[in-house]
């Protein structure tokens, strides 16, 4: 059951004088928070939903003001919580202008990889991008196809960190799996690098970021593109390397995993691969806010449904907008019945605002 941080209600009912005990915490917590001039975090980890309202501090001598963002994630219908988030703010040491970081990972077979992502993940990328950086300059000039080779850079260590040792070394002291059966373990990946005026997204497998636009009738704009196993490209090459697709309950690699693309899944390679696709997309006045979720969220809501939501919350002119959007996406998700496990991370991209 999701938790919702600061201010949210327990989701058992409580009556009597622990409830008054309860809102009495609350209102003080609030309190606090309104002196410090922001709200606090929750750290991001299943079954929680964050807040971040504007916040200042100073990064190598400059001064930064925190972007709004919220997240969201729930087990929903599933026995076991096998997504992970990841929010990190000036990820990246070096370059212009702010650079940060957010990423969703759908665990499958077992929590472990998506867990590995999202505490390695950010950091793979800084030093992938400091490492080009003598090359290419500052983040804020670096070029497209830099930015795709920094990508593919980071993913494919990534991949080579889970699957080594036959995907031990990833497995963390809650880990499920038996160790002959690591192996079978993956992750979709989808993350964005959030700049003043750019968004780069990477993703491999049906993870999902959507780019969202104010203005009556704008039509969102997807980021990313599902690796489903039946994606025409994608069976091409799968069949290209030796595998077949074999629909069984749906489209299937060797009628096993619905996926085409996946941190992880040693025991699929080549025909699954860790190869992300990247776009780089340059932010307009417009942009609102940009979505990232996992499949639970995007087998039962549309593209469109979810921008409604999110757009829905930020006319209601409250501070933490993105975060009630993060969870009302999760509540509507479950609500129309996915049978999956929900998270769901909303970004504002307002440049007013920043």
């Amino acid at each position: 059951m999701a938790q919702v941080c600061c201010d949210s209600a327990s989701a058992a009912a409580v009556v009597g004088p622990e409830a008054e005990v309860r809102a009495r915490a609350r209102a003080e917590r609030r309190r606090r928070a309104g002196e410090a001039g922001r709200w606090k975090h929750a750290p991001a980890a299943a079954g929680t939903a964050e807040a971040a309202t504007r916040k200042r501090r100073v990064e190598d001598g400059e001064l930064l003001v925190a972007r709004k963002h919220g997240a969201a994630s729930v087990a929903g219908r599933r026995r076991e919580m096998e997504d992970a988030l990841s929010v990190h703010e000036a990820f990246a040491a070096g370059g212009a202008g702010r650079c940060d970081f957010y990423g969703v990972f759908d665990g499958h077979g077992c929590s472990h990889v998506a867990e590995a992502c999202r505490d390695r993940m950010h950091e793979l990328l800084a030093e992938e991008l400091a490492a080009g950086a003598d090359e290419e300059g500052p983040a804020a000039q670096r070029h497209p196809v830099a930015w795709t080779a920094a990508m593919e850079r980071c993913f494919a260590r990534m991949d080579a960190e889970v699957t080594s040792a036959g995907g031990r070394a990833a497995a963390s002291a809650s880990c499920r799996c038996d160790a002959h059966k690591c192996d079978h373990v993956g992750s979709t990946a989808v993350v964005a690098v959030v700049e003043e005026r750019r968004v780069v997204v990477a993703h491999c497998g049906d993870s999902r970021a959507v780019l969202c636009r104010g203005g009556d009738g704008a039509a969102p704009v997807p980021l990313s593109s599902d690796h489903k196993a039946d994606r025409p490209d994608e069976q091409e090459r799968i069949e290209a390397a030796g595998g077949r697709v074999i629909f069984w309950e749906g489209a299937r690699v060797l009628g096993v995993l619905a996926m085409s693309r996946a941190i992880g899944d040693g025991y699929l390679k080549p025909y699954v691969c860790s190869v992300p696709e990247v776009t780089v997309a340059d932010l307009a006045d417009g942009d609102d806010c940009l979505i990232l979720a996992s499949d639970g969220l995007w087998d039962v809501v549309s593209n469109e449904a979810a921008c409604e939501v999110a757009h829905a919350c930020l006319r209601r002119g409250r501070e933490k907008w993105c975060a009630e959007a993060a969870a009302l996406l999760t509540k509507l998700a479950l609500a129309r019945r996915s049978s999956d496990n929900v998270s769901v991370v909303v970004v504002d991209l307002r440049r007013k605002n920043h």
